[in-house]
């Protein structure tokens, strides 16, 4: 019993802190119904149009902007305070998520402003992502980095796990408008968390000046750090590949094995399950590596082939988990390598240009792997995935270990950003 407190202390030891507390609550309700919302809004477009290409276009949508002004949102959050900056981003949620429950109680929906929803939200994801995840760090002491954003992953992976499950729920029974409402209604709970907290005991990063070609400094600063570039290029490849669930899933549930709706939540929720488990799993770590980061990429590809074949609705079940789990393992360490060794005043252009890699790449693989679901198959889809995930991994594998750069670092301290950064750049402004 001793054992198993100490364990669980380990495990939710950032959950001690006021701040972060208060942030992870909101976050819960928030994220939920982010989720609810994603799924309503595949199911609605689904529904409309029937086509796989349209969900690919939907995802494209949602996280193009996110790909074109990713960079400069992280140069914003340098530059803010990101407390404030996320008040003003998640009040914006809130509203957009109204406008479109307004559309949704109509009989006939426009598609168009589903889309131009989907892109607003796009852009509001772009800054909210660098922010929020940047902003983690300053709530919590340097020795609990790694286990805020593994809590922090394991909240956001179970909000997919109840999001899915309830939007289900919602859409069979109150419809799709009523779903929407409940999603804007979740944002209170974000909005208030932040507006409960005590300024006095974050630990803000440095606010970086405005000077000229910083957007390119970032990129350059991330182009010299191998800890940092090696995951970022893995992220690219499986980003696009791999994580585009919204797209094959569905098709999956309700083509491949012959379901419904509720097949696609049910599975869809028990993969989410699995991504809680994992991250819960992976919460005590204290440091991660490339080679982690490469590992687990190889074990996401290994468990989406599985899914590719499985001949039935219950198989796909009994392999969801472990889709879930393998996934949110590559997620949570190429997560906490980027985060504890940017340095901080570059960290929010850092996270930023994650995020452009991660989400940034749905644009381009949505569409086609949408394509590929539509004409081919979505078990061709899920395969073209496991096949990217298995090639990124045992690259990142292989260069970590060809240029030495296998152990664990503590990550960079304030001011000790590599010589070519360390003054002001020459290049023009971006």
């Amino acid at each position: 019993m001793t054992r198993l407190r100490l364990a669980t202390g380990e495990t939710f030891a950032s959950l001690r802190i006021r701040n972060f507390r208060l942030f992870f609550i909101g976050q819960a309700v928030s994220q939920t119904g982010t989720w609810l919302r994603m799924v309503a809004q595949t199911l609605l477009v689904l529904h409309l149009t029937g086509s796989g290409i349209a969900l690919g276009l939907l995802a494209a949508a949602q996280f193009g902007p996110v790909l074109l002004i990713g960079p400069w949102a992280g140069l914003v959050a340098d530059r803010s305070d990101k407390r404030k900056l996320l008040l003003w981003v998640q009040s914006l949620f809130m509203a957009k998520s109204f406008v479109l429950a307004g559309f949704a109680f109509m009989e006939s929906p426009p598609l168009v402003a589903i889309y131009v929803l989907a892109l607003a939200g796009g852009v509001l994801t772009a800054f909210d992502n660098p922010t929020r995840r940047s902003f983690v760090v300053e709530m919590v002491p340097t020795d609990k980095v790694n286990n805020a954003v593994s809590l922090n992953s394991a909240l956001m992976t179970g909000s997919r796990v109840v999001g899915p499950a309830l939007a289900g729920l919602l859409v069979v029974t109150v419809g799709f408008g009523w779903t929407f409402v409940v999603d804007g209604t979740s944002y209170i709970a974000v909005l208030v968390g932040l507006a409960m907290m005590r300024s006095s005991e974050l630990s803000p990063s440095p606010v970086v000046q405005r000077a000229k070609g910083q957007v390119r400094a970032g990129l350059r600063y991330v182009h010299s750090v191998p800890k940092l570039w090696l995951p970022m290029v893995m992220m690219a490849v499986v980003g696009t590949l791999a994580f585009n669930f919204q797209v094959v899933v569905p098709l999956f549930a309700t083509r491949d094995l012959g379901g419904s709706d509720t097949t696609f939540t049910v599975l869809f929720s028990v993969l989410s399950f699995g991504s809680l488990i994992g991250a819960l799993a992976v919460a005590r770590r204290t440091s991660t590596t490339v080679r982690r980061v490469g590992m687990s990429a190889i074990a996401f590809g290994v468990s989406m082939a599985m899914l590719a074949v499985a001949p039935t609705q219950l198989v796909a079940l009994a392999i969801a988990p472990l889709v879930g789990v393998s996934s949110i393992a590559f997620m949570t360490a190429s997560t906490a390598l980027v985060q504890t060794e940017a340095a901080p005043e570059m960290r929010g252009r850092v996270l930023a240009l994650q995020a452009m890699v991660f989400l940034g790449s749905t644009p381009v693989g949505g569409p086609i792997l949408g394509w590929v679901a539509e004409h081919l198959g979505a078990r061709v889809g899920i395969g073209v995935g496991a096949v990217a995930c298995l090639g990124a991994g045992a690259w990142g594998v292989v260069v970590a270990k060809r240029r030495g750069v296998d152990e664990p670092g503590p990550g960079l301290p304030a001011g000790s950003v590599p010589e070519p950064f360390a003054r002001p750049p020459v290049a023009p402004a971006v």
